[in-house]
Formats: structure tokens, sequence, C-alpha cells
């Protein structure tokens, strides 16, 4: 049985907001079974051109992409919500085996059951070439820190 994960819908802007850190914190984990306990048993994805239904896809599709993304940082920014529905936009930087830099830019629709799973989530994703150099996320590995400034400071 599934617990809940707080905050729950409906959402306000306080709640909204702490549900967007909530999963910003879980990703930049990049522990695959933590973030896919996030979503609904049936939860449905859009990444990408990946369609994907279910936390075991969920799971293995993340496997996949921290195996290929390596250094992975991420900064989410709630957009919009409404009742049971968050609208975030968000940006990574991550390198390949070959050490070229990239950030990708982009934007998630979020859906979410009385428990706080979410039921459905539809990313839309683009990939910029950067220099090294170029990066603007440089915390350790894992959660971005407090007082860390957020998308809008770098310009993103």
């Amino acid at each position: 049985m599934d617990l809940q994960r707080p905050p729950l819908p409906p959402f306000d802007l306080d709640s909204a907001r702490r549900k967007v850190r909530l999963a910003e914190d879980a990703w930049n984990s990049r522990d695959p079974a933590r973030v896919a306990l996030a979503y609904a048993p049936d939860s449905r994805w859009r990444n990408r051109d990946e369609f994907l239904v279910g936390r075991p896809a969920i799971e293995a599709f993340l496997t996949r992409k921290w195996a290929r993304e390596l250094d992975y940082r991420l900064i989410k920014d709630l957009w919009a919500y409404q009742d049971d529905r968050i609208a975030v936009r968000f940006a990574y930087e991550w390198r390949d085996e070959s050490g070229q830099w990239r950030r990708s830019h982009g934007n998630e629709n979020w859906a979410f059951d009385a428990k706080g799973l979410m039921t459905r989530r539809l990313a839309s994703i683009n990939d910029q070439l950067i220099d090294a150099g170029d990066r603007k996320f440089h915390w350790p590995a894992g959660p971005r820190p407090d007082g860390h400034p957020g998308l809008e400071h770098f310009g993103l």
C-alpha cells in the first residue's frame, strides 16, 4: 500500500513550491528507486520521445538516464498550480562520457492523486551544448543547498 507523499492536493502557493523543491531534491539524489516512489504505481509519463507507464518503467528509465548524464545538477522552479496540478520549468547540467557538457531546459506538467503521488508527468526538454566554463550549477552532488539561487538568478 502506498503511503501519502505530502504536500497533498489541493495545492496552495506554499505547498506547490514545497512539492517542487521535494521533487528537485529527490532527482538530485540520482537514486532511481527513491525517485520512483513519488509516482503512482500506474503513473504515465511522456519524457521527450519516450512514453512510460508504471514505477518499474520509471525506475529503469532513471537508471539509464543517470548512467549517461554524469555530474547531474537540477533546478526546478514553480510555474503555475491549481488544485491537483503543478507546472514547472527546469534546467539541469550534465556531461557525457566524453566530457561534453550540456544544459537541458524544459517544462513539466504534473497531476497528482489524493495521496500526493504523481499520476502524470509530461516533459518537454531541449538540450544545449555548453563549455565547462559556462556551467552555472556548481554545488556538491546531491540536493541544491538552501539559499542557492534559482533559475531567474542565472537568467534561465
